[in-house]
């Protein structure tokens, strides 16, 4: 009867990822002290995206899959976040051609007598 051994990481990785981890979070407690804006918003989502990303790399131990496995949880994500960007750039063509069509409303609700 074989025993069978599971895959050991060295801790090192793990305590690199730590670290990284730390530092992304202090960068990114400092956007809190930036004026608003597109600046702002972008570090904030390249921070998060940063960290989840090695959170998933490492200790979700993604870095270790085969690529189909990869490209089978990786890919879908990125499909669906083009997928919203196109529905946001139709929702506000939309909009603003209807604005342009029937102008701005001039609708006023009448009081309700009780």
């Amino acid at each position: 009867m074989a025993s069978e051994e599971g895959q050991q990481h060295p801790l090192k990785i793990y305590w690199i990822m730590w670290v990284g981890l730390f530092v992304l979070s202090g960068f990114s407690y400092t956007t809190d002290f930036m004026d608003d804006g597109i600046v702002r918003q972008f570090l904030i989502l390249a921070f998060m995206f940063a960290k989840a990303g090695g959170i998933v790399w490492i200790f979700m131990h993604m870095g270790w899959e085969r690529p189909a496995l990869k490209l089978a949880i990786l890919v879908p994500p990125i499909f669906i976040g083009v997928l919203i960007w196109l529905m946001a750039i139709e929702g506000n063509y939309t909009e603003l051609t209807r604005i342009e069509f029937f102008g701005e409303s001039t609708f006023v609700p009448e009081e309700v007598h009780h």
